[in-house]
């Protein structure tokens, strides 16, 4: 494990000698806060756009620099390369850092930032774009010699597409060949329904993406999803900062991740975690970036795609290795080498991610809004909590429902467990319908707590997802506590946290 505070000390003294003083944060969220974080620990101005939307939010209010951005939605605003290039330059900010989503690994954004005389806080632009289109990726990746899963890629050969599919054998996984976060993927158990599940999602792709080829891969039953965190300097030096199990996931969308993976024995662990590595080096990787893979019961792993950019679930490695991420990503933008060899890295402990969503899971995990009538996120040792809502503040439906990501760190797995559950039950989020209590809920089952986990995991665990009744001792208390404040109904938000205390923590 490294120390973190010295190698923060070590930068600071080179400061003064890096071609930035100020960077831009384009983003939003908990993200934008953790960038800022860093940023300003070294010294450097933190700037950020914002839409009106989150003009009230904590990273606009802890930048140094806020400029408002415009747009006919507010997602469309954090998408206007050119509106944030004006904006760097109106702050004076020498680098530009994407965080995740957005336009994070949009090569044609990166390449305008950089023709700008603007650091781009990540890879090339020629790197986004191999790693940004699922079909060449894949297929660079299988031409250096890394394992891919069998599959029929329709660029290949559009009138044989379906053909060359089938004789795959069942079950398969379609996916659009410009795809990202789960969305478009159809798996097909029945090849007689092959036809109809491959239009459905060539036109999903078309809706998302704007792009409806595909290609189709045989699929791993009872999956799990690893993921390897790389740096490069783009000098030629690379290292893998070790593996994130990241199964646990709705939607093909990820909600708990952690490090290291309980599936792995230690000879896995290293194949796996050097063949990330030989990746970004075949590609002459620059930045922080994440190999995926397809993981199999058997042992087998197979490379699913690499995002260039910065991780949703980054303090799970940062936990378990002491580093700073964001710090090393502005050190590489620099133009400074890693300071890193493999044998410098290592790790201590156990680590897990939780993403708080506000969700109904009981209800297909559909997303919620409401005002944020009290925030009290837990606090102790081994516990951190990224966020980007504040009391006060409101829930609404223009962005993603991640409103912030509780990490804990313990000895070993079962402490960090025990360190998640107290965490879970002081977390206190009212205003609208969350998913922490769902969260508690799985983190008790008897297959999680055991490590036995899959991409599958929800569906075949439907009951983690329902909402017990609430138990009449429950209501007791509850009203119990209600009829005992005088204050008036609108300083109600002021008892709740009382309620929660003496309820020993919200079961719903």
């Amino acid at each position: 494990m490294t120390d973190s505070r010295s190698r923060l000390d070590a930068v600071r003294a080179r400061i003064a000698h890096w071609p930035f003083s100020t960077v831009l944060v384009a983003n939003r969220g908990e993200i934008a806060v953790r960038i800022l974080r860093t940023v300003q620990a070294l010294g450097l101005k933190g700037a950020v756009v914002y839409h009106a939307a989150d003009r009230n939010t904590p990273a606009v209010h802890m930048a140094d620099a806020a400029i408002e951005i415009t747009g006919p939605t507010p997602v469309a605003a954090y998408l206007d390369g050119a509106q944030i290039i004006a904006a760097a330059h109106a702050c004076k900010a020498g680098a530009i850092h994407p965080g995740y989503g957005f336009l994070s690994e949009n090569g044609d954004f990166c390449a305008a930032v950089e023709a700008a005389g603007i650091r781009f806080v990540g890879p090339t632009p020629a790197q986004i774009e191999l790693m940004g289109d699922k079909v060449r990726a894949r297929n660079f990746v299988a031409q250096a010699g890394f394992p891919v899963a069998p599959s029929a890629i329709e660029d290949d050969d559009p009138n044989t597409f379906v053909e060359r599919a089938r004789r795959l054998g069942a079950p398969l996984l379609i996916k659009p060949s410009a795809g990202g976060g789960g969305k478009g993927m159809r798996i097909v158990r029945d090849l007689a329904l092959l036809e109809a599940e491959i239009a459905r999602a060539r036109s999903e792709g078309q809706r998302y993406f704007g792009d409806g080829r595909l290609y189709v891969e045989r699929y791993v039953e009872r999956p799990r999803h690893i993921e390897v965190q790389v740096l490069g300097d783009g000098q030629g030096n690379v290292v893998h900062v070790f593996e994130r199990e990241c199964s646990v996931q709705r939607r093909f969308q990820k909600i708990v991740e952690e490090s290291p993976s309980p599936a792995l024995t230690a000879a896995q662990r290293r194949d796996i975690c050097e063949t990330a590595a030989g990746i970004a080096r075949a590609i002459g990787y620059r930045n922080a970036g994440t190999v995926e893979f397809i993981f199999g019961q058997n042992g087998e792993f197979y490379f699913l795609e690499m995002n260039t950019r910065l991780q949703v679930e980054h303090p799970v490695t940062e936990a378990i290795t002491g580093l700073d991420l964001v710090l090393e990503q502005l050190c590489v933008a620099a133009g400074e080498p890693l300071p890193y060899r493999q044998s410098d890295l290592h790790t201590r402990g156990h680590a897990i991610e939780f993403r708080l969503y506000a969700e109904d899971p009981a209800r297909g995990y559909t997303p919620t809004t409401g005002p944020v009538l009290v925030w009290q996120p837990a606090q102790g040792e081994g516990i951190r909590m990224d966020a980007g809502i504040v009391q006060g503040g409101e829930v609404t439906a223009n962005f993603d429902p991640m409103l912030a990501k509780l990490i804990v760190h313990g000895t070993d797995r079962a402490n960090a467990i025990a360190k998640a559950d107290r965490a879970l039950r002081e977390t206190v989020l009212l205003g609208c319908k969350t998913n922490i209590a769902f969260l508690r809920r799985l983190i008790a089952h008897p297959a999680f707590v055991a490590g036995d986990v899959h991409t599958g995991f929800l569906d075949a665990h439907p009951e983690i997802a329902a909402e017990p009744p609430l138990a009449a001792d429950t209501l007791e208390r509850l009203l119990a506590v209600a009829s005992l404040s005088t204050r008036p109904m609108r300083d109600l938000a002021d008892a709740i946290p009382d309620m929660h205390a003496a309820m020993g923590g919200w079961r719903n």
